[in-house]
């Protein structure tokens, strides 16, 4: 029995357990497999780098006070975010990356900057 690359079908020659008649072949053969969840990825790190720098934009001195509309007009989506914080006395802060959000009374935010 002949064994044949999964990507071209070329015939194989070499190692009895060989797949692919080249690293080309298996780059190809493995970026059509994982096509779904690397287009899953890069949306999602699409959305959290395009927070980060909503965040860096409106918190320059690495601690500020906005609104939620400000952030909304900018492109926020509160949907995406990379960690939580919750504090010993119970307040929670969204992280993206090391840009945090704290949400306040009156559609407010305290953004902060982790060192």
């Amino acid at each position: 029995m002949t064994k044949v690359c999964l990507e071209c079908s070329e015939k194989l020659v070499g190692r009895s357990d060989k797949k692919f008649c080249s690293d080309y072949c298996r780059n190809a053969y493995n970026n059509t497999i994982n096509k779904d969840s690397k287009n899953l990825i890069r949306n999602i790190n699409n959305r959290l780098r395009k927070n980060w720098r909503i965040l860096e934009t409106l918190n320059p001195k690495q601690k500020t006070k906005t609104t939620r509309t400000k952030l909304i007009q900018n492109g926020f989506d509160f949907n995406y975010f990379t960690s939580i914080y919750t504090t010993k006395a119970g307040t929670i802060y969204y992280f993206v990356y090391d840009q945090g959000y704290l949400p306040l009374d009156g559609d407010f935010y305290a953004l902060v900057k982790r060192e």
